[in-house]
């Protein structure tokens, strides 16, 4: 399994339209669209897990491409842990 950072998503996006043009690469396994908290609308990013060979083939087929008036930016989600974030 492996899990896609999306980026530069439209506002307007909803689970059910990026599953949409996700699962023409293969099956959405799960996924966590951020949302505002007081509008309920999409903050421009989320993720998604796929089957490996599913997520090479989406992230070849969508990255760069335009979703609702914006280029989409779509890649493996990248380790966040190491450098980066708050001190402890």
């Amino acid at each position: 399994m492996k899990k896609l950072f999306v980026g530069s998503l439209p506002p307007t996006t909803t689970e059910e339209s990026l599953s949409a043009l996700f699962s023409q690469f293969g099956k959405v396994r799960s996924m966590n669209l951020v949302k505002d908290l007081f509008s309920g609308n999409c903050k421009g990013f989320g993720f998604l897990e796929m089957e490996g060979h599913e997520a090479r083939a989406a992230i070849a087929g969508l990255n760069g491409k335009s979703f609702e008036g914006n280029i989409l930016k779509v890649n493996f989600e990248q380790d966040r842990s190491k450098g980066r974030g708050r001190r402890r």
